[in-house]
């Protein structure tokens, strides 16, 4: 296929790898009821409330930190696991809870947690006499928390992170595509500068040109030199400046840039590093653009395609 006028290779595999952004977003729950999980409205009232929130922004590598409630701490592993394989790079926070429904029944407490309760309080108040006994409300808050063992959450809740991802890599693309975009409309316009460029330097070596031989026939018809020594001297003078100037190979280099940028895009998946890379060299050339400049006209462009680079610079960062 072509993308701004130049052609681009692009496999039906790699047409269906995104570009993802490292920023993202997302957050599910459901009801614990053990070996499976499905949405919270479904489940018995009793059922405990699983919880999961996912979010990230741009870094150098994959930093994952975890958030977990004791009942699941034990799961971590598993699920730095699945998350290594879904994110390479980029902040990451996983935050995970579980809760009672508020809706659930109450439950009467069983003789042997009251007992537990009663010689808990005895031994309070035997230490702190002026303590306040428990009230009803208070036994019931503490009978009535009732974690599932580890065993059973671990299946409900790797099948809830894995619909939390695959929201969450959802959002990514879509911002990734939204950054794609904009990186596109970058290097069309870097194209546009560099083909506004190319004739400038050979019409400001004609110009000079023209400036040496002047000042050649000046100086014959006021001093007595040798005009063909005088007027070789010019041309050589002429040839070092149209060398000095010439900006044609970097131009060509800025062009082979943008169309690895364009390419890169096409194919998607981890491409932050190596765009950043050739978003170093892009600005390597419009450098040295704007130090062979032989024309104001020249030095603008340079400077436009230095803002633009920029702009692409603090763009690339977000992508993964």
């Amino acid at each position: 296929m072509r993308v701004n006028g130049h052609s681009v290779d692009r496999s039906p595999e790699q047409a269906e790898i995104p570009v993802y952004s490292m920023t993202g977003y997302a957050t599910a729950q459901c009801a614990v009821d053990a070996p499976d999980a499905a949405p919270e409205a479904s489940r018995g009232a009793g059922s405990p409330v699983l919880g999961i929130e996912l979010r990230a922004v741009n870094g150098r590598f994959l930093d994952l930190a975890l958030r977990l409630p004791e009942e699941l701490r034990a799961a971590e592993p598993a699920l730095r696991e699945r998350i290594g394989a879904a994110v390479r790079r980029g902040k990451v926070e996983l935050r995970v809870w579980l809760e009672q429904r508020g809706d659930a029944g109450v439950r009467a407490p069983a003789v042997a947690e009251l007992q537990k309760l009663l010689g808990a309080q005895e031994q309070v108040l035997a230490w702190l006499p002026r303590a306040q006994p428990l009230s009803v409300a208070e036994v019931l808050q503490l009978t009535q928390r009732t974690p599932p063992p580890v065993g059973e959450a671990l299946a409900p809740l790797l099948a809830l992170l894995d619909r939390v991802l695959a929201d969450f890599n959802a959002a990514r693309a879509r911002e990734g595509e939204r950054l794609a975009t904009m990186l596109r409309e970058r290097v069309a316009q870097l194209r546009a500068l560099a083909e506004q460029a190319a004739p400038l330097v050979p019409q400001a070596v004609a110009q000079q040109r023209e400036r040496f031989l002047q000042r050649f026939q000046e100086a014959v018809g006021a001093l007595p030199v040798d005009a063909g020594a005088l007027q070789e001297r010019a041309l050589v003078e002429a040839a070092a400046f149209a060398q000095r100037v010439d900006v044609a190979e970097e131009l060509t280099r800025l062009q082979s840039h943008l169309t690895e940028i364009d390419h890169l895009l096409q194919r998607g998946g981890e491409v932050g590093k190596r765009l950043d890379f050739l978003i170093q060299e892009l600005h390597r050339e419009a450098n040295t653009l704007g130090s062979k400049s032989s024309s104001l006209d020249l030095t603008r462009i340079s400077v436009d395609m230095k803002v633009l680079i920029e702009q692409m610079r603090e763009q690339v960062q977000n992508l993964e």
